[in-house]
């Protein structure tokens, strides 16, 4: 009996399909005024993120960067700040990630700061349907136009995204063909420690599911994964798109970002969060946004946030701290 099922191939299931990845260079940093984190993409690619993640038998695609055009006349929309450049550059990086997934891979978006989440959010949306999307950052970045206090659109992304808040964003040049593609039901925060009145108005009205970093004390990392998993997938297992802010990480770990904030994710913390969504087999696109390389005040700043964004990476495409072997791997014969 056991002959026959091995024959049959049901003691020795085949392996998971192999994980593959498209990754998209956005070097685009207007969504706010510091200079550099159009530097972001090939820092991170220098650092061996392409080799690495073949390593841990990803198939990778490497797509290049994207080239933005230069936005002349550029003036603020009442406080909103560089409109034309972001919906410009959005729309382009929408149509480049919506190719990625009708291409198989999961999207990887290596940034640039997060205002392209929206045409990341919304390229992948488009090509497989409705999503969930985990948001792990410092901040909320869903101000909408009118609320919020800088008019740097890298704050408000998530409102031109969610249907709930589609009533509340102004007509803005270059942003007729955003339509809002997540529910507010499909969203959840993790990490959140720098949050606007308006926004935590937002995130309460709308009862978005948020672990900030004082939940995170509370529960624990381990639980926050669990409790936002089964929130996601508790009726329906919808493709998850990983938004994932560098500055999420303390900056002790990764200080070469625009807008650090103390009492962040641990490095340890972080990884885990990766590792866990890449487990869920749902994971579909991820970005990796705010790396910025002259808000470093050394080197060694640089290299550690560098790094920790690789890693990331690497945590969501199956790399496991406790070791990985190929699902062929033989040990050699003496």
């Amino acid at each position: 009996m056991k002959r026959l099922l091995r024959q049959l191939g049901t003691l020795h299931p085949p392996p998971p399909p192999q994980r593959s990845a498209g990754i998209i260079g956005a070097p685009f940093c207007r969504g706010q005024l510091r200079g550099g984190g159009d530097q972001g993409p090939d820092r991170i690619r220098a650092a061996g993120l392409l080799t690495r993640l073949t390593e841990t038998g990803c198939a990778v695609k490497d797509y290049g960067n994207l080239a933005f055009e230069d936005v002349v006349d550029d003036q603020p929309v009442g406080l909103v700040k560089r409109a034309r450049a972001v919906g410009a550059a959005n729309q382009r990086l929408s149509e480049a990630v919506h190719a990625v997934k009708k291409d198989g891979h999961t999207a990887v978006m290596l940034g640039g700061d997060h205002s392209l989440a929206i045409g990341s959010i919304h390229g992948h949306a488009a090509a497989v349907g409705d999503l969930s999307v985990v948001w792990v950052d410092a901040h909320a970045d869903i101000n909408t136009p009118l609320s919020s206090y800088t008019g740097n659109i890298h704050g408000q992304p998530v409102s031109y995204l969610l249907h709930e808040l589609h009533s509340k964003i102004p007509v803005l040049p270059n942003f007729s063909w955003i339509k809002p593609c997540v529910s507010a039901r499909d969203l959840v925060y993790i990490g959140l420690r720098d949050v606007d009145p308006a926004e935590h108005y937002i995130l309460k009205l709308l009862g978005v599911k948020v672990f900030s970093m004082s939940e995170l004390d509370h529960l624990g990392v381990a639980r926050v994964m669990e409790e936002t998993c089964d929130y996601l997938t508790a009726k329906v297992k919808k493709p998850i798109h990983l938004s994932y802010d560098i500055d999420a990480i303390d900056p002790s770990v990764t200080p070469a970002t625009g807008t650090p904030v103390v009492g962040g994710l641990t490095y340890r913390e972080g990884v885990y969060i990766a590792e866990h969504i890449g487990q869920t087999g749902l994971l579909s696109a991820v970005d990796m946004v705010e790396v910025n390389p002259l808000r470093g005040q050394t080197e060694e700043d640089v290299r550690s946030t560098v790094s920790t964004a690789v890693d990331l990476l690497l945590g969501c495409f199956g790399r496991l701290r406790g070791g990985n072997h190929a699902p062929d791997y033989r040990l050699p014969e003496p």
